[in-house]
């Protein structure tokens, strides 16, 4: 397992700082999480990039890919509505064939229950740009994005609804998102609709049973304790609904203008507002809080870009996304990143919170490394 190369003491304390100054409980997690769960929360495609082992009661577990999943596990078994919990230590992911360090140190705030959610995703956007810079380099960049405002856009196109859910599921998910794009192309059936398909043609009793050895084979649970019932239920709903259901091409096009769209923060808003709509203007106006917000923190936001299209392969991300970007580093490998995941609450079992937080990988902050 490659490691990361080391960081100055002096470095990481300054890079520390601005998380240290938040008021939040520092919180330790498990280093081994349920497999099942992360590729539940992540798909499939993020197999590779764990390191799985056995957990003492013998299931597959994975060294954690990073701290958001483990420190809501913690907040939701420690039963509070709100809280705000610190943390700093190693994540691991499987590089492959790419040159990086699969061993990484993380520092993080995640912040449940906020009473200003605005404020409180704009306070994290401050914290990881005051923890980036103070890593030394000169070459930052602060990209900004939103999974809301591509869920507004769909539903002001009033799609049939198997054909809106399925494409909030493609968004941060390149390939799936391309070919819903694609009107030209014929129309199969999702990968993640096979099951479904296969379900949807069963009497229920038999459903259940076909899921529950998918399941055992796979060497999976669902989460959140939802019955087998239910969801063979929603799996052939899912796919009945959505059997035919695809983009016209005009509907397609006003997609693609949405992702296209980026650039300097303020004139990518004007961009997105031009495109219409009463969901996505009604989105937009927090923009303009945030905007105000930003400069306010004396983050430049004339020179903050935002990217439309710009979304996590995580499911659970459900708003504003942002990450710190060095131009020597690229766009791959932030320096800091984080965002709002309302979702993941509920569906890890616990009480519908507002959720958002921030991540620093001082490494990469680090003006004298080349991570």
């Amino acid at each position: 397992m490659r490691a990361e190369a080391p960081v100055p003491s002096e470095v990481l304390s300054a890079i520390r700082r601005p998380l240290a100054e938040a008021g939040a409980v520092m919180l330790d997690v498990p280093v081994l999480q349920p497999l099942a769960l992360l590729l539940d929360l992540a798909g499939e495609a993020m197999r590779p990039r764990l390191f799985v082992v056995q957990s003492e009661g013998g299931e597959e577990a994975a060294l954690r890919p990073d701290f958001t999943i483990p420190v809501a596990r913690a907040h939701i078994a420690d039963g509070a509505r709100a809280g705000r919990y610190a943390y700093e230590g190693k994540a691991f992911r499987a590089a492959g064939a790419t040159p990086r360090a699969e061993e990484f140190l993380q520092m993080g705030l995640e912040s449940y229950g906020d009473a200003d959610p605005v404020a409180a995703e704009i306070q994290m956007v401050v914290l990881a740009w005051k923890a980036a810079l103070a890593g030394g380099r000169s070459d930052l960049e602060l990209v900004l994005g939103d999974v809301s405002l591509f869920a507004a856009l769909i539903d002001d196109l009033a799609l049939a609804p198997a054909l809106t859910a399925r494409l909030k599921r493609a968004f941060g998910r390149p390939r799936l998102l391309l070919a819903e794009l694609d009107t030209e192309a014929p129309n199969k059936a999702a990968p993640e609709s096979r099951l479904a398909g296969l379900l949807a043609g069963l009497p229920e009793a038999e459903a259940v049973i076909l899921l529950e050895e998918v399941w055992a084979l796979a060497g999976v649970s669902p989460v959140g304790g939802r019955p087998a019932l239910e969801i063979a239920r929603r799996l052939a709903a899912r796919h009945d609904e959505g059997a035919s259901a695809r983009l016209s091409r005009l509907e397609s096009a006003q997609v693609q203008r949405f992702l296209a769209i980026q650039g300097p923060l303020p004139a990518a808003l004007d961009n997105l507002e031009a495109l219409g709509g009463p969901r996505l203007s009604t989105s937009l106006a927090l923009w303009r809080q945030r905007l105000a917000l930003l400069a306010a923190a004396g983050v430049p936001v004339s020179e903050a870009r935002f990217e439309a299209g710009f979304g996590r392969a995580f499911s659970y991300y459900d708003g504003p996304l942002f990450e710190v970007r060095s131009q020597t580093l690229g766009e791959d490998r932030p320096l800091a990143a984080g965002g709002r995941y309302d979702l993941l609450i509920p569906r890890l079992g616990g009480q519908a919170v507002g959720a958002v937080g921030c991540m620093v990988r001082p490494a990469r902050a680090f003006a004298g490394s080349g991570e």
